[in-house]
């Protein structure tokens, strides 16, 4: 969500979506939309890879116009929803990098430039990221059980010392076992993430969401990204139904969305990392 390091932005200013080694279909990219304040997306050649951009006005897109609009909640998601069209119509014939949203340039030929100045890395993701998709896993702790919802702080009833001894003795036991619940439900959570890793290339962690994005009363636990090979993406999905299936971890309860493109996994601002683990990916495994 920042501006390139290309400079200021400047009229004809060029906002940049995804690199690729195919060009999508003209039909599809003419089809697709980016930003609603833009021309149509098109694609700029660098070496031999590509990066689909779209012409937008500075008057929006400069630095502090852009600062402006990504601070109100309704543009945010307007520019994240044309961002991804964006990317989405990159991806028609292959694999692709995404670029951070909002990656500015002052024209054509910076925008070139930089793709060439990063050939190396990008070549490289591209190699990694095809025949594979994300998998977003989010593991929450199950909701406490109508009975289980009192408030063990409440003040305690007036009698005598053995009464208040025991409503002291009720809110440690509350307490213990709360305890015990939370960390059941993050020795599941963990177990959900090591055999989900066993079957995907790659995997990270994003920080958990709170309670008021998730709309959820009980905590996030697990907010993770799973990188699988198209190879054992039944093997990885049938994981995932069995882990959300009612009963098979009764401390959490487990939601999966994919596939999606590999966002998570296209960091061109950083050295991709070597797979893990060849058995990762059969097709690594065969090759080798």
């Amino acid at each position: 969500m920042s501006a390139s390091a290309a400079g200021p932005a400047a009229p004809g200013v060029v906002c940049a979506f995804a690199v690729t080694r195919t060009p999508p279909d003209p039909a599809g990219l003419a089809a697709a939309r980016g930003h609603e304040e833009g021309g149509p997306l098109r694609v700029l050649r660098s070496g031999g890879l590509c990066l689909v951009v779209q012409d937008v006005p500075a008057a929006l897109f400069d630095e502090q116009a852009l600062t402006e609009r990504l601070n109100r909640p309704e543009d945010l998601e307007s520019c994240a929803r044309a961002h991804h069209r964006g990317v989405e119509a990159a991806a028609g014939r292959g694999p692709v990098v995404p670029l951070p949203m909002a990656t500015l340039y002052r024209g054509d030929l910076t925008a070139a430039r930089a793709v060439a100045a990063r050939q190396q890395v990008l070549e490289t993701l591209l190699d990694r990221l095809r025949d594979r998709t994300e998998w977003a896993v989010k593991v929450h702790a199950a909701e406490a059980a109508p009975e289980a919802a009192g408030d063990p702080d409440a003040v305690a009833p007036a009698g005598s010392g053995d009464g208040g001894r025991a409503y002291l003795s009720r809110v440690s036991a509350r307490r213990r076992e709360q305890q015990g619940a939370r960390g059941k439900a993050l020795a599941e959570a963990e177990a959900v993430d090591a055999a989900l890793r066993r079957l995907a290339v790659a995997a990270t962690r994003h920080r958990p969401q709170s309670e008021r994005l998730t709309g959820r009363r009980a905590p996030q636990l697990l907010n993770a990204a799973y990188l699988v090979a198209d190879a054992r993406r039944a093997d990885f999905t049938a994981a995932l139904a069995r882990f959300a299936a009612v009963g098979a971890h009764p401390a959490v309860r487990v939601d999966a969305s994919g596939p999606w493109i590999p966002y998570s996994f296209a960091r061109w601002d950083e050295e991709p990392q070597a797979d893990p683990d060849p058995r990762a990916d059969p097709d690594r495994e065969a090759a080798s």
